[in-house]
Parts: C-alpha cells; structure tokens; sequence
C-alpha cells in the first residue's frame, strides 16, 4: 500500500478536549505523528512529534511551567510555534519543529495546517431544534477505504448489526436510492425495522419503518447520518437522530471514527425528555458502530480496487466515492481504466 498523502490542509478531530491535560498526547494522521499539548495559558497546540535534535518523541516529554514542551532526551524545549532552544548549548541556532494549528470545537480538539482557515472547520448541526448527545471515538482496525466502504452501504445490516435497521426475512423489503454529485453522494434507505427492546426508548413501535438518510463529503471524509422511523401509514416518530462521522486515517492500516451525536424531537408534548433521549441515541449509536468495529478485521485487507468485484446495487456510492476522495481528500487522482469494470457492474445491478 502506498504511503497516504499529507491531509491537514483539512481540519481532522483528533483529540476530546478534555483528554489534554498537563501531560503532551501523541495522535496520528495519515501515518505522521503529533505531540498535542496546552501552553501556558491553557491553549492547545501541536509539534510535529519528533525532536529535530535526535528524532525523540516530544509527546514523552512534559510541558514546563512557562508552557514550552520539554523533550525528554536531551531537554530541548519548544514553545507552541516550534521555536525552540538547546540547555546545554544555549547559542546554537535553528532548533525549531513544525507547528500546527489546533481549533477546539464541539468538546473536541482538531487538527490543520497552520493556514488552513477557521472556516474550513467542518459544520456540526447547531440548529433546526437538534441537541448534542455527546461525542466519542472507536478504533478501525482497517484502512481508511476499508472503513468507507462499510459506512456508505447498509446492506450488510442484518448480518452485522443487531438493532438499527431491518433482519434477513426482510432483506429484500428494502427501497434505496443513491445519488453521485460533483462533490458529494447521497444515501437513502427504508425498510422494515427489527424489533429492539432499546427502540422502544425512542418511541419506535413494532412494525415501524427504518429510514435512514445520509451524505458522505470528503474535506476531511465524513459521513452525516439521519436515522428516523415511521408508522406503516408515514406517520412520523418522536425523535430523529443524526451522528456525524469523521474517518480519520491514522496509519495505512487504522482509522478512527470520531462520532458526533445529534437528537431532535419533532413532538413538542416529549420535547423535556430530549436530554435523556439524545443520551441513549449517542449509546445507541455506539454500540452500532462498535459492531463494524468488531466485523471490520474481517475485511481489513480487501484491496483498494474494486477490480473483479461483482458489485451491486447497493454499492452504487463506492467507486465514485474513491474518485471523490483522490480528488477532494488526498488532491491526488489516481484512477485507472481498471476502475470501470465495478463501475458497469454497479450501473447494470442497479438496472
């Protein structure tokens, strides 16, 4: 597998805010490392996560008491900029590491290129009567095309899933619909749901339908998620939920989802129990992505083409999601005529 491309010229969520403390933390992206740490004043900041003395990692370092981080080998310490100085030969010039721009947003610290603009921070739903439920993040034991593609299709649910969404007896009740724009694509799913004692918390009766709405962007990738159900006759339930999912590629071979959990109440009686409600949706959202997680090892080394897969209908987002991503994400296009034979299959299984 080729080395990824550098990607902070996205902002990437990184980091809980609440998880840097007085001690540096380490986090990846794209198989580079950064030393995560708060200065004097409290501000985060980031380094690369390499000494330019001996190449140590800063993040097993300390931060002193004027802010700067300390590196553990040989002391050298540098202040949020990178600027740095040698103890031991104070005159020496030039001891600087790269420096990083560190927004704090949404209870989370994310990570760019120091000039990548504020307003490229990616946009978590504020308004339209939705509440925050909270936040967290889960480990893929994949590449990032591996954990993509489990999240831009939903026919896998019944076999890996065992409450969102419908079972095996209904697998062929589903109505899909799936859309390739410019710059983005569109997902949508309706289908029987299976029973769940949990969806009962959510006003969710037996024989309710599963609609499940998604778009997928790629400035960093990320996946906004609609899941809402109705009656047999479309009469909506109480509550919508909505997660945000960002794909952060750690190393060629990992990615960590980063999941914003959203809840919205469209039945005014029920709205003093949004709060609660919007907690068990960020648990319910959880668990489900923690399924994928414990499935994904499974798949981890399918390629990164789609050369010789017999793709179907439901696969109609994948290959142009690749293109997408080269394009948008990496700004590396790497696509080849191999790339159109999944691409046919698609179009003729959808019909």
């Amino acid at each position: 597998m080729e080395p990824l491309p550098d990607v902070l010229r996205h902002f990437h969520p990184v980091l809980p805010a609440a998880s840097l403390r007085k001690k540096p933390v380490r986090v990846e992206v794209a198989g580079r490392a950064y030393a995560l740490f708060r200065d004097a004043e409290g501000r985060p900041a980031a380094l690369a996560d390499k000494c330019p003395h001996r190449f140590a990692p800063l993040s097993k370092g300390r931060v002193r008491p004027d802010g700067r981080l300390q590196c553990p080998y040989h002391g050298w310490r540098f202040d949020s900029q990178g600027q740095g100085a040698n103890p031991s030969q104070p005159e020496l010039r030039h001891c600087t590491v790269s420096s990083f721009q560190v927004a704090e947003h949404r209870g989370y610290l994310w990570l760019a290129h120091k000039d990548t603009p504020l307003s490229a921070l990616p946009e978590l739903p504020a308004t339209d009567g939705y509440i925050f439920g909270g936040s967290f993040s889960v480990l893929f034991e994949a590449p990032l095309h591996v954990a993509l593609d489990n999240f831009s299709e939903d026919e896998h649910t019944p076999y890996v899933h065992t409450r969102l969404g419908w079972d095996d007896p209904h697998a062929d009740q589903v109505q899909f619909e799936a859309h390739n724009r410019e710059d983005h694509t569109e997902v949508r799913y309706l289908a029987p749901q299976r029973p769940a004692a949990l969806m009962k918390l959510l006003g969710v009766r037996d024989g309710d339908l599963f609609r499940n709405e998604w778009v997928t962007r790629f400035d960093p990738v990320h996946s906004q998620y609609t899941v809402s159900w109705e009656s047999p006759t479309g009469k909506q339930r109480p509550f919508i939920t909505r997660a945000n999912i960002f794909f952060v590629p750690e190393t060629e071979k990992t990615t960590r989802l980063h999941v914003f959990s959203f809840l919205r109440c469209v039945q005014p009686l029920l709205t003093p129990f949004l709060p609660v409600a919007a907690r068990v949706a960020m648990e319910l959202t959880r668990w489900e992505v923690v399924d994928d997680a414990r499935f994904i090892p499974t798949v981890a080394s399918t390629p990164y083409s789609h050369k010789g897969m017999r793709l179907d209908r439901f696969d109609k987002p994948l290959v142009h999601q690749r293109r997408l991503m080269e394009r948008i994400y990496f700004h590396q296009p790497r696509a080849t005529p191999e790339d159109e034979a999944p691409v046919a299959l698609a179009r003729e299984a959808v019909g």
